[in-house]
This record gives structure tokens, sequence and C-alpha cells, in this order.
């Protein structure tokens, strides 16, 4: 067995729309693919929300793949653009 082969390969998740729009996440693949539709946590407002996200296209950048994701809107938690003062 060699040194790497408890080392997940990794591909960088593009988040193109949505809260999340411009951010990017190291994720592992799993049994060699990458996932076509992926959740994330973030903080907006100050609540905790839940995202999803789906797959739009994968590329190569020097050997490292890339996937980039749009927004789910009508499956994440809603957004509450907003914010009642305190």
């Amino acid at each position: 067995m060699s040194p790497d082969s408890d080392t997940p390969t990794l591909y960088i998740a593009e988040f193109i729309d949505g809260p999340l729009e411009g951010q990017i996440d190291s994720r592992a693949l799993v049994r060699g693919k990458h996932a076509p539709r992926i959740s994330m946590v973030a903080a907006v407002g100050g609540l905790e929300s839940v995202f999803w996200y789906d797959e739009v296209d994968e590329r190569d950048v020097s050997g490292q793949l890339r996937v980039r994701y749009a927004f789910d809107q009508g499956d994440s938690d809603p957004i509450d653009t907003e914010v009642e003062p305190l």
C-alpha cells in the first residue's frame, strides 16, 4: 500500500450564484466522483441556513478538478433579505 492511498483525492467546488456566490470549497471525491448535488450550511443575517447547490459543469484547471454549482432556491432555506433592527 502506498503512503498516498489513505489521502482522499480532492476537487474544488465553485459557487456561481446564491448566498455563497464567489466562494469555493475543497471537497473529497467519493468513489472517484464528485457530488452532483451538495448542501452547505451558512449564516445569513445571524441565522444558520441550509443551501442546496446543483452541478452546472466540470473542468480541469492545471490538473485540479473544478466543479461549478448553481443555487437551488426552491430546496434551500428561505433567505430573509430584510433584517429588522434590534
